[in-house]
């Protein structure tokens, strides 16, 4: 699945997680608010939920009931540990081969780096 054809609640949702990984939200810190979220997105308060909501379920925030949402102990390491697997069970393998299409070697990358 192209990045333009996944719905915008995964898009969202990549986004947050991304933030988390890069310590914009930090650990105990509270995320911003869903409307906060949805109105500076530009998105539907709804699709920001859902985004949230996979969140919660996946144990990366906690609820605190009238307050907001936190970022829990350990979020961070989980959720780049889960985008690693992804990336190198999904995303490298095309890399790779299109890497090998346009006669890339992998050590020209890193000296671009």
């Amino acid at each position: 699945m192209t990045q333009q054809s996944r719905p915008v609640y995964l898009k969202l949702r990549d986004q947050i997680a991304a933030a988390i990984i890069e310590g914009v939200y930090a650990e105990g810190e509270m995320l911003p608010s869903v409307r906060a979220f949805a109105a500076e997105q530009g998105a539907n308060p709804l699709t920001v939920a859902k985004a949230y909501q996979q969140f919660q379920a996946d144990g990366l925030v906690e609820v605190q009931r009238g307050v907001g949402m936190y970022v829990v102990r350990g979020a961070a390491e989980k959720l780049r540990r889960s985008e690693r697997e992804q990336f190198l069970a999904r995303e490298w393998p095309e890399l790779k081969v299109r890497m090998k299409r346009l006669g890339i070697d992998p050590a020209e990358l890193l000296a671009h780096s």
